[in-house]
């Protein structure tokens, strides 16, 4: 038999191949149990912290109140569809049929502006991530002159000079952020808001930056369509009355009489609010700044309005024709998950060499690199002080199988890591000299020192398997 050849006939020394141990074998007792499983990738709304509901998959955005919203859709409805089947008609017939044409269209702007502002984004600004609230603070004790521990001023608020006018930044505890100008934090929906107006239950919202003008365009078309119906509802009834009487046309047509009277109620508030805005765009203020007196002269004399551009029409323009700015909070993103810990392998590893005999010394003895090093000052073996020995010189034989294995309860898993005794006859063992070494090993014939370290099993399941292991490699060395 050929010095390079073994009984499985591996073939000369320079053709073989490194060889691996198989960690696929589901007995072996080495295989780990903690595998991660694949989980589907998350989207932000799913965990957004604001107290928001979110519909298809997470494209509609609403305040979590949405009572009064739906009262909103159930009057817009029933008093349109209530005019369109009783009283269009005979106006039709009577007068014109430009009317129920002329109402179709108001009803269907004033719906479409309506779930605008309702499902879309009003502008509400991301909260800090940890790393930047803690930056943000260290940036405030540093102004407040503060270390820790100490005094810290209750007020959190920077100055910024627009237009020649002083304005407050305030800091959001919540949101750990300070405010842009303009922006204020909602209660209701728990989130700062850009150019934040109000929360308005009625489009079950908040109207801000980005909802503004559609809000805007919703009640001043709710405006035109109550008084469009609550005007032809009555001229229906009086037309119907002078043919038949007054009692008779309202038993006629008594779905306009409920038509009449929700118009009625509904048209004075509707038209007040739209004029109100109407003041507010013109001046290019909002309604919270309104309501708190910020530009008002009252404060001094010197106080004035820094956003509005001194027009009336450039101040709507601005309000209604400007750019609109995108969504900052990206709702429907995917969560970037963590970065994976890269852990060492608990079920085998990667050995190199050219014959079977260091594949099975390797086995014997596995070595991890994911715990703590080991020196052979720390092995408490008796009858053997020291591994700092040259290894050059010694010629390998066959390694002594462990004498307890405890976690080794299956054949299959005790053949893969040490293999029997009968399947080495007749092996011709090489020196380290003669196996070639893969690239990062140590080179044969360098001495293993203290300095150069054994790793051992990450599982602590394997402890006895390790002691024995190191023991059989000692006594492989005293040899």
């Amino acid at each position: 038999m050929s010095p390079g050849r073994g009984r499985g006939g591996c073939g000369p020394m320079k053709d073989c191949e490194y060889s691996q141990i198989s960690t696929h074998s589901s007995s072996s007792p080495m295989e780990s149990p903690h595998k991660k499983k694949k989980t589907a990738p998350r989207r932000k709304w799913e965990v957004f912290p604001g107290r928001n509901k979110f519909f298809c998959n997470g494209r509609i955005m609403m305040a979590r109140q949405t009572g009064v919203f739906y009262l909103t859709l159930v009057l817009i409805l029933v008093t349109s569809g209530l005019f369109f089947a009783f009283d269009c008609p005979y106006l039709s017939e009577k007068i014109t049929p430009a009317i129920p044409a002329i109402g179709g269209i108001l009803f269907f702007f004033v719906m479409g502006t309506l779930l605008r502002t309702s499902f879309s984004d009003p502008g509400v600004l991301p909260r800090a991530t940890p790393d930047e609230a803690a930056d943000l603070e260290r940036q405030i004790d540093i102004a407040n002159g503060s270390s820790s521990g100490g005094y810290r001023p209750p007020p959190r608020t920077k100055e910024v000079i627009i237009n020649g006018q002083t304005v407050k930044l305030k800091y959001c505890f919540t949101c750990k952020i300070f405010r842009p100008p303009r922006a204020s934090h909602c209660s209701l929906c728990d989130n700062c808001v850009e150019r934040f107006d109000h929360h308005c239950p009625w489009v079950g919202n908040c109207v801000g930056k980005r909802n503004y003008r559609f809000f805007y365009m919703f009640i001043l078309s709710l405006s035109f369509l109550t008084v469009f119906i609550f005007a032809f509802v009555i001229t229906h009834v009086i037309l119907r009355s002078q043919q038949t009487g007054f009692l008779n046309a309202l038993k006629d047509s008594p779905a306009s009489v409920l038509e009449a009277v929700v118009c009625f109620f509904s048209v004075w508030s509707i038209v007040g609010l739209s004029g109100f805005h109407t003041y507010l765009i013109s001046s290019n203020q909002t309604t919270n700044e309104d309501i708190k007196g910020s530009w008002s002269n009252k404060r001094g004399k010197e106080n004035y309005n820094p956003y509005s551009y001194g027009n009336i029409f450039t101040n709507c323009c601005a309000a209604l024709c400007g750019p609109l700015s995108p969504s900052l909070i990206d709702r429907r993103g995917f969560i970037q998950p963590d970065t994976p810990q890269l852990a060492g392998p608990s079920n085998g590893i990667t050995m190199y060499g050219a014959t079977q005999s260091q594949s099975n010394m390797a086995a014997a003895t596995p070595l991890l690199q994911s715990e703590p090093s080991i020196t052979s000052e720390e092995l408490p073996l008796p009858g053997k002080t020291s591994l700092s020995g040259p290894c050059a010189t010694l010629t390998l034989g066959q390694p002594t199988p462990p004498s307890s294995m405890p976690n080794l309860t299956s054949d299959t898993g005790l053949t893969d890591m040490i293999p029997l005794k009968e399947e080495h006859e007749g092996h011709q063992f090489l020196t380290p000299e003669e196996a070639p070494s893969p690239p990062g090993m140590l080179p044969s014939g360098s001495p293993i020192t203290h300095s150069h370290t054994m790793h051992v099993l990450s599982l602590a399941s394997q402890d006895s398997l390790h002691e024995d292991s190191v023991r059989g490699l000692v006594k492989l060395s005293s040899v």
